[in-house]
């Protein structure tokens, strides 16, 4: 539904009009102070510009390590982090078996054959790996340097 269907201006004019009448001799004086007054402010506001340099950006360095470490330091380091990874890995490895052990046994409890679904999954994995290392070793053609006749 559009504003404009509902608003009608007849009202608007009726009441200027009653309100002009009103107003008496001096009328035309307040109605030319008000008009100069909204003229001003408008005029004021339209065309007011601001130039301002943007800010520049502000840049905060993040330091990961110091900068003065010594390369056996940094072995040290790198090796601690692998032997967590290692655990990580050790712990991650324990619990994937645990859940493959649970499932296993919903699936027997369910009437499956798990060691066939198993060797299924095992005999396409193998595929996979397969695959992926025949996209691995086959060489990628190269472009050769046309023969130029001589």
């Amino acid at each position: 539904m559009s504003i404009w269907k509902s608003a009608n201006p007849t009202g608007a004019i009726a009441d200027f009009m009653v309100v002009y009448r009103q107003a008496g001799p001096r009328r035309w004086r307040i109605m030319l102070l008000a008009i100069a007054a909204t003229c001003s402010i408008f005029s004021l506001i339209a065309f007011e510009e601001y130039y301002i340099d943007p800010r520049p950006p502000e840049i905060i360095y993040i330091n990961s390590w110091r900068a003065d470490r010594s390369d056996t330091e940094i072995r040290a380091s790198n090796r601690a982090h692998q032997h967590h990874k290692e655990a990580l890995a050790k712990l991650q490895a324990e619990h994937d078996a645990k859940v493959k052990a649970m499932y296993k046994a919903v699936g027997r409890a369910s009437g499956m054959d798990v060691d066939k679904i198993e060797r299924e999954a095992q005999a396409a994995e193998a595929a996979e790996q397969a695959e992926k290392a025949k996209k691995l070793a086959t060489p990628i053609a190269t472009p050769t340097a046309p023969a130029t006749a001589r």
